[in-house]
């Protein structure tokens, strides 16, 4: 089965920043790498709801689904917790509301404001790229480690919605 997930990116377009977190050494995945608020869906929960969820589970800030707009899709092969892949619905956030706070220091070291032209370079792979993208205007979509039938013309990794 296929692990769905979401992620946000709380943007604030004034200031020129970001929300992102480091994980922690205790973390599953990515030991010391940035990250956007990600996490997975829970059975019977709409897409949107889980991003509200984990958002505010993970920094405290809290958005209304209603405002949250489709920034990315990542379609992955294979993830620590999705041997059978993931698909990854990254949100954009320009509404919210409170400060942002580490809520669980076990798996993140900190969750701070970057400013959009400081991006760490150690950040996890998949979720770099969405934000990369979003933040330059597109494509929608990214494919990450499927391999290609030989008898298919090999096509661009991504593709625009």
């Amino acid at each position: 089965m296929t692990l769905l997930v979401a992620g946000v990116i709380v943007h604030d377009r004034d200031a020129n920043q970001v929300v992102l977190l480091q994980r922690s050494e205790h973390a599953k995945f990515a030991h010391g790498m940035w990250d956007l608020p990600v996490g997975k869906n829970e059975p019977g929960e709409p897409i949107t709801e889980t991003a509200v969820r984990e958002l505010y589970e993970e920094t405290g800030l809290t958005v209304k689904s209603e405002s949250l707009k489709v920034a990315h899709i990542i379609h992955g092969s294979w993830g620590v917790e999705a041997p059978n892949g993931f698909l990854t619905v990254v949100f954009a956030a320009e509404e919210w509301t409170g400060e942002p706070e580490n809520r669980e220091p076990r798996k993140h070291s900190q969750v701070r404001w970057v400013n959009t032209d400081a991006i760490p370079e150690n950040f996890v792979e998949t979720t770099s790229s969405a934000l990369r993208r979003y933040l330059a205007g597109g494509p929608d979509v990214s494919v990450n480690g499927w391999r290609r039938k030989a008898q298919r013309p090999v096509r661009a990794e991504v593709a625009r919605c």
